[in-house]
């Protein structure tokens, strides 16, 4: 069963990563990109189960990427290594993006659309 729904190519990355989040909450697994459940030394006891469960975290996130951004990533230490990446490259805001966003909200109106439809849009800007 796929994580979530769709593929990250960089675009719309604050929606992408919130489907994360959501996901890895409901897996119980949010701590291996939070950091709150980090690394243990290899001689520990618990290495091996936190050593799996950081692989299907990392393989679940490179499968919801683009080739090219997987490609990028794939050899990250950790599923935390591989999301602080992800969010230090597209994570950021873009200041055009934003200007434009803004322009676009401050032009809607609702026009002869219905009220359901008008909503939606202003919710989506």
């Amino acid at each position: 069963m796929a994580l979530v729904n769709s593929t990250s190519n960089g675009r719309g990355f604050q929606g992408w990563k919130r489907s994360i989040l959501i996901a890895l909450s409901v897996k119980n697994k949010l701590g291996f990109i939070s950091g709150s459940c980090p690394p243990l030394i290899i001689t520990s006891k618990d290495f091996q189960p936190w050593s799996r469960c950081n692989d299907m975290v990392t393989s679940w996130l490179l499968n919801l990427l683009s080739k090219d951004i997987g490609d990028s990533v794939i050899y990250s230490k950790s599923a935390k290594d591989l999301w602080t990446s992800l969010e230090h490259r597209f994570g950021q805001s873009n200041g055009v993006k934003l200007y434009h966003q803004r322009k676009e909200l401050s032009g809607l109106v609702q026009g002869i659309s219905d009220i359901a439809s008008y909503f939606t849009k202003l919710k989506r800007l």
